[in-house]
C-alpha cells in the first residue's frame, strides 16, 4: 500500500507540475454595477493581475490563463464585491452570482477545489455571525438583576460553537490532506484574531502531505516553515513546564569519573553550575568544549563550575577527547550511555545543557556560545 501511495503521489506532482493547462472561467453575474471582472492570483506575498474581462449587458464574462499546479486566485468586482477560488490546471469553470450577493450567495462548477474553499467561507461565516448575535445579548443583558447568570450561560453557548467549529475544521482537514484548501482551514481566523485550528498534530498531517504534493507552491512553503516553527515553539514550552516542574527538585546525577569513582551532581551545591550533557565522537560536541574552557577558565574561581555527561560507550574515546581538550571540570559516564540522566533531563539533542543556581534550581536551558558567557557574565559579576 506504501508503495501504491508513493506511485500515485509522484505520479501527480509530475502530471501537475509537467503539464500547464489553461483554465477557464465563464460566468454570469447580473445587475452588475461594475463593467470588469478582474481574477487576481493569491500568493503569499499578496495578489497579483491574471486577467480580466468586460461584463457584457446580459452579465456575461469570460477569464482564462495558463498555471501548472493548483492556485489560489481572488475574483472581484471591487474591493468589497469579491471571492476566493481555488483553480486547478485545465478546468473548465462556470459561475454565477448575483451583483448584490456576490460574496456569499454564488454558484460554481468544474473546480472542486473552489467548492471546497465557499463549505469553509460560509461554515465560518455563519459560526462568526452566531458568536456576534451571542455576544450582542450578552451585552443588552449587561446590569440586569440575573447577568451573571445569564452571562454564564450565553458564555457556555459561545463556547459550544466555537468547539463545533474546531472540529468542523479539523475533519476539514484530515478528509482533505492533499487539497491547498486545508491551507486555508489552517489560516482561518475567527473574528476575534484567533485562529480556529490549534491542534498541532492535524498542521503536521496537512502541511507533509501537501509539501509532497505540492513542493514548490508558495502557500504550501510558508506553511510548511510555520509549522516547523510551531514545533519548536511547542516544544520549547515543554522545556519550560519541565524547568518548572523539575526546578525544584533537580534529577540527581550520580556516575563514575574516568578513575572510577563516583561523582554526584548534588556535590557542587553553593555552585552555578553547567550540567553539559556532550559525546567525544560527536563533531558539534567537540566544537562546543572550547566555548566550556575558555568561560571556566573566566567563571571558575567565581564560583562556576561544570558537570559534563558523557553519553558515549567507548572510555577509551572519552578520556581521548578529555585529554585532548583540557577538560579539567567535572567529567562523569557510566559507558553505557548515561541513559538514565538524559532521561531525567529529557535530553533529544547534544550538546545540550542546563545551568543550576547555587541551590540546584534550573534557571536555564542550552546555552552556547555568546548566549553562555552573557549569562555568567549577569549571575557572577
Amino acid at each position: 500500500m506504501k508503495i501504491i501511495f508513493a506511485f500515485i503521489v509522484i505520479t501527480a506532482v509530475f502530471y501537475s507540475c509537467s503539464n500547464p493547462s489553461a483554465i477557464e472561467i465563464k460566468g454570469t453575474i447580473t445587475n452588475s454595477m461594475s463593467p470588469m471582472v478582474y481574477l487576481e492570483r493569491l500568493e503569499v506575498n499578496g495578489t497579483f493581475p491574471f486577467d480580466s474581462s468586460k461584463i457584457d449587458n446580459k452579465g456575461n464574462f469570460k477569464l482564462k490563463g495558463v498555471i501548472k499546479h493548483p492556485a489560489f486566485f481572488i475574483l472581484k468586482l471591487n474591493d468589497q464585491k469579491f471571492i476566493t477560488l481555488l483553480l486547478d490546471s485545465a478546468e473548465k469553470v462556470t459561475f454565477s452570482a448575483d451583483y448584490i450577493n456576490l460574496s456569499n450567495d454564488y454558484t460554481i462548477h468544474g473546480s472542486p477545489g473552489s467548492l471546497k474553499v465557499k463549505v469553509l467561507n460560509q461554515h465560518l461565516i455563519r459560526t462568526n455571525t452566531r458568536i456576534d448575535s451571542i455576544i450582542s445579548s450578552r451585552n443588552i443583558v449587561v446590569g440586569s438583576s440575573d447577568f451573571s447568570e445569564k452571562k454564564e450561560r450565553l458564555e457556555a453557548e459561545i463556547n459550544r460553537i466555537y468547539m463545533e467549529q474546531q472540529e468542523f475544521s479539523k475533519k476539514f482537514i484530515l478528509e482533505n490532506p492533499f487539497s491547498l484548501a486545508s491551507v486555508l482551514a489552517i489560516y482561518q481566523k475567527y473574528n476575534d484574531g484567533n485562529y480556529i485550528v490549534q491542534d498541532l498534530q492535524t498542521i503536521k498531517v496537512a502541511a507533509s502531505a501537501l509539501n509532497s504534493m505540492y513542493p514548490n507552491s508558495g502557500h504550501v512553503k510558508t506553511l510548511y516553515e510555520d509549522t516547523k516553527k510551531l514545533m519548536h515553539k511547542v516544544e520549547s514550552n515543554k522545556v519550560q513546564q519541565f524547568i518548572k516542574t523539575k526546578g525544584l527538585n533537580t534529577p540527581e546525577i550520580n556516575l563514575p569519573e574516568p578513575g572510577g569513582r563516583n561523582i554526584a551532581l548534588s556535590s557542587l551545591r553553593g555552585k552555578f553550575v553547567l550540567v553539559q550533557f556532550w559525546s567525544a565522537l560527536d563533531h558539534n560536541s567537540r566544537i562546543m568544549n572550547p566555548v566550556l574552557y575558555e568561560n571556566y577558565q573566566k567563571f571558575n574561581s567565581r564560583g562556576f563550575e561544570i558537570y559534563q555527561v558523557s553519553i558515549d560507550t567507548s572510555k577509551q574515546a572519552w578520556i581521548k577527547a578529555i585529554n585532548e581538550d583540557q577538560l579539567k571540570w567535572v567529567n562523569v559516564g557510566d559507558m553505557l550511555g548515561s541513559i538514565d540522566a538524559i532521561t531525567s533531563y529529557n535530553i533529544r539533542n547534544i550538546p545540550s545543557n542546563y545551568l543550576l543556581n547555587k541551590e540546584g534550581v534550573i534557571i536555564a536551558k542550552d546555552l552556547k556560545g555568546p548566549s553562555l558567557y552573557k549569562k555568567l557574565s549577569e549571575i557572577l559579576n
